[in-house]
């Protein structure tokens, strides 16, 4: 099973083509999502690499992670489980919610 790469400090010229280009140094690389911004589409400066093998990532790591591109030091690593989303912390959504409201009273007290 392949691993999953982070790469941060990525430069906002990047593209999934060239950085799936300079990490197929290291190996197969069987996917890469470069991180947009949903209403500008510009790029957030960081992305996934996935590796076809745990050699390859450990390798990609090893020669990439301090590596500059375009000036950036760059940042990989082992990507990380995405942690479940807390509807909760919004205040909205199913399972919970604002406990919103209330109060309003107290008007022409003496």
């Amino acid at each position: 099973m392949g691993k999953k790469l982070y790469v941060g400090n990525l430069p906002f010229s990047a593209t999934e083509q060239i950085l799936g280009d300079t990490f197929a140094a290291c190996g197969t690389v069987d996917s890469v999502k470069i991180i947009t911004d949903r209403d500008t589409g510009r790029s957030k400066g960081f992305g996934f690499v996935e590796m076809s093998s745990d050699a390859e990532a450990q390798n990609a790591i090893t020669k990439y992670n301090g590596a500059d591109y375009e000036g950036r030091a760059m940042t990989v690593n082992e990507a990380k489980p995405m942690a479940p989303r807390d509807n909760n912390s919004r205040g909205g959504g199913f399972g919970g919610g604002s406990g919103g409201g209330g109060g309003g009273g107290g008007r022409n007290r003496y």
